[in-house]
């Protein structure tokens, strides 16, 4: 047999390691799986957390409802759900009514709820066809995100479920539109409990009159009975009850958000005594004219500021305007209350602006 040269052997011999190695390399995976999975992982948390509450802070866990957006159809406002900084529900308590309106609020509602829930943030995509309440969604979304925001920044983990509201004072839920009238709730807390809850809004007019005096006391003593808005629907007045526990959800939402700031009762002067400047939105207050709703500064347990977000106009109500909200602005910072004085000539402007003032100062802290 013919035996193999010395050098040919070392060739081979080298070769063979040279093709060992390129496929140890192009085997060899290019980043630790263990460790991507986690950055993958940390990464959709992060973004949860960016979404649910804006940034980092104490967990967030509650329901939230934001503010009642006016468009050009209805009133469109939306409520969330949070556990652990993450957005598990999203819905519409009030969407336009009403004509086409319910075809639209039928397609877009849904498909935007289930949006938020995917993109866990309120830049989800406009749907084809309902512009104006795809609009009004997102603005009510951003405003539940914000109050998410607000609790998150307190450090304490507010609203806590739906059951009893945590902080004392009195509390005006949103404005709710039924299909006869609007319909809005305030309650007061002492103790972590309902202690009084009131219909400051119900529909009225022919039959409605009887239906509000038939079913509003029976609401108010299961509103405090249960400490929470999953009270029965009274027989013979579904819309007014419906409206009704979607304001006191909302007024206890407000509650559970205070009692989570850990800033006591009272009116805006006994809220905490901080220098700290807060800024919150009333309520919108529907006149016959157009819809008022004031926000307000509070600093050092004084209002800072006044101002209307919304006012009526066109035609008269803009002469109106003009000059009854500088006076109701001025006069609010003044007294420090909601009890000023309606201004001459604008006299559904100025109860507008009163009970919009008074559902920012409940928020406020009473």
């Amino acid at each position: 047999m013919r035996k193999s040269h010395p050098l040919r052997r070392v060739v081979l011999a080298t070769a063979a390691t040279v093709s060992g190695i390129v496929l140890l390399l192009s085997l060899k995976p290019s980043s630790d799986p263990g460790s991507a999975q986690a950055a993958g992982s940390g990464t959709g948390a992060a973004a949860a957390q960016e979404a649910a509450q804006g940034g980092a802070g104490a967990p967030v866990t509650g329901t939230m409802t934001g503010d009642a957006v006016q468009t050009q159809y209805g009133a469109v406002q939306v409520r969330i759900t949070v556990v652990a900084n993450k957005i598990m529900k999203a819905e519409a308590v009030q969407a336009p009514k009403g004509g086409t309106s319910d075809q639209k609020t039928a397609l877009a509602v849904p498909k935007l709820n289930a949006q938020v829930v995917a993109k866990q943030s309120p830049d989800i995509d406009t749907v084809s066809g309902a512009t104006y309440t795809s609009e009004g969604y997102k603005k009510s979304l951003q405003s539940a995100i914000d109050k998410a925001n607000a609790s998150a920044g307190a450090g304490s983990g507010a609203s806590q479920g739906s059951g009893s509201a945590q902080a004392s004072g009195a509390f005006t839920g949103a404005a709710v539109q039924t299909q006869y009238g609007t319909v809005q709730v305030r309650i007061t807390v002492a103790g972590g409990k309902i202690t009084k809850a009131e219909a400051v809004q119900a529909p009225k007019g022919g039959t409605s009159d009887q239906k509000t005096e038939l079913s509003v006391p029976k609401l108010n003593q299961e509103a405090v009975a249960k400490g929470s808005a999953d009270i029965d629907s009274v027989s013979g007045a579904t819309y007014t009850s419906e409206g009704y526990k979607k304001s006191l959800q909302s007024a206890l939402d407000q509650a559970k958000a205070k009692g989570g700031s850990g800033s006591g009762s009272g009116g805006a002067g006994s809220s905490s005594g901080a220098a700290q400047a807060k800024t919150v939105t009333g309520a919108v207050q529907q006149t016959q004219y157009g819809p008022v709703q004031v926000r307000i500064t509070v600093a050092g347990g004084k209002i800072t500021k006044a101002e209307a977000v919304q006012a009526p106009k066109g035609g008269t109500s803009d002469q109106k305007t003009e000059l009854s909200v500088p006076k109701l602005n001025q006069e609010a910072v003044a007294k420090g209350s909601a009890d000023i004085d309606s201004v001459s000539g604008a006299t559904y402007t100025s109860e507008g602006y009163k009970k919009s003032l008074q559902s920012a100062l409940d928020q406020a802290g009473g």
